[in-house]
């Protein structure tokens, strides 16, 4: 059996210390602020977190691109050269159309290395919902499971990848057409703070409001809690740039909810230039999520 290679991109919002951890790799996507181009590292190698986020609070607007088909050919390319099989992990494909190209790449080099096996996932999430995949990608590896069925048992359950979270200015999402939520929702957002999930489609659903940030906390706990139904394993908490507010958050769950093992990391460029600063998102497995988001 091949050995295989567990690849994500940069709406996953990894640490460095957790791709090392789980020996993760990462193709990355880009920025554009100003019309200047950025790689779009989960290390922050062109801006800071502040830096970043301080722009986008200037009023600066941060385009972004998603994941170039030559970078794709160089990963996967990589792999088969080493005698591995490939796991990528994208983007949800309702937030990103880097899947369609990282399949196009597959197909292209399958047809050159039939003996190979590159499967690629549309993990119908991001940020470090869809870095947990990546993560147990990299368990089943280390448990002996094959390409084949690693990416099986990762497609088995990446709509158990329970989501919720809040924003500091729905604005972001609006503007980048990432969120699904109804007119009069747009319209009545004064002293109230939009829950998001992810829904069934992998979009980014803004389902119920709450008045005030301390009963934004408690709609986020909540909802994850009841997710997890009775299962407490792992706790996933990203934020733009306001880590008083996640430690927040990550106190209201863990108040209701005895999780084993908490990470917490920043958004990353990519999902933080729609989501903006001052976001909040907490993830877990859990029930399989069935709702769809309409607006």
């Amino acid at each position: 059996m091949r050995d295989f290679v567990v690849i994500t991109d940069s709406t996953s919002d990894l640490s460095l210390e957790t791709r090392q951890q789980f020996n993760i790799e990462y193709v990355p996507m880009q920025y554009i602020i100003n019309g200047e181009e950025f790689k779009a590292s989960l290390d922050w190698e062109a801006h800071s977190v502040k830096e970043y986020y301080d722009l986008m609070r200037g009023g600066c607007r941060v385009y972004t691109t998603q994941v170039l088909k030559d970078t794709y050919l160089e990963a996967f390319q990589k792999a088969i050269d080493a005698g591995k099989d490939v796991v990528y992990i994208s983007c949800s494909s309702a937030l990103s159309a880097s899947i369609n190209v990282a399949c196009l790449v597959a197909m292209e080099l399958k047809e050159k290395y039939p003996e190979a096996g590159i499967f690629c996932i549309d993990s119908l999430i991001s940020s470090l919902g869809q870095g947990f995949l990546a993560m147990e990608a990299s368990r089943k590896r280390a448990e002996g499971l094959s390409a084949a069925d690693t990416a099986a048992y990762i497609e088995s359950i990446k709509l158990c990848v329970n989501q919720c979270g809040t924003v500091g200015s729905l604005e972001y999402l609006r503007r980048a057409g990432r969120v699904k939520a109804s007119k009069a929702f747009f319209g009545n957002l004064f002293g109230v703070k939009p829950l998001i999930i992810s829904d069934i489609k992998g979009q980014n659903f803004a389902y119920k409001k709450a008045k005030g940030a301390v009963n934004a906390r408690i709609g986020i706990a909540e909802h994850i809690v009841e997710a997890a139904n009775g299962v407490y394993e792992e706790l996933f908490i990203s934020h733009a740039d306001c880590e008083e507010e996640m430690e927040q958050v990550k106190a209201e769950i863990l108040k209701r909810a005895p999780f084993k093992k908490v990470y917490t990391n920043t958004i990353g460029p990519i999902v933080g230039a729609s989501v903006g600063p001052g976001t909040v998102i907490a993830f877990c497995l859990g029930t399989e999520v069935t709702i769809e988001g309409n607006e």
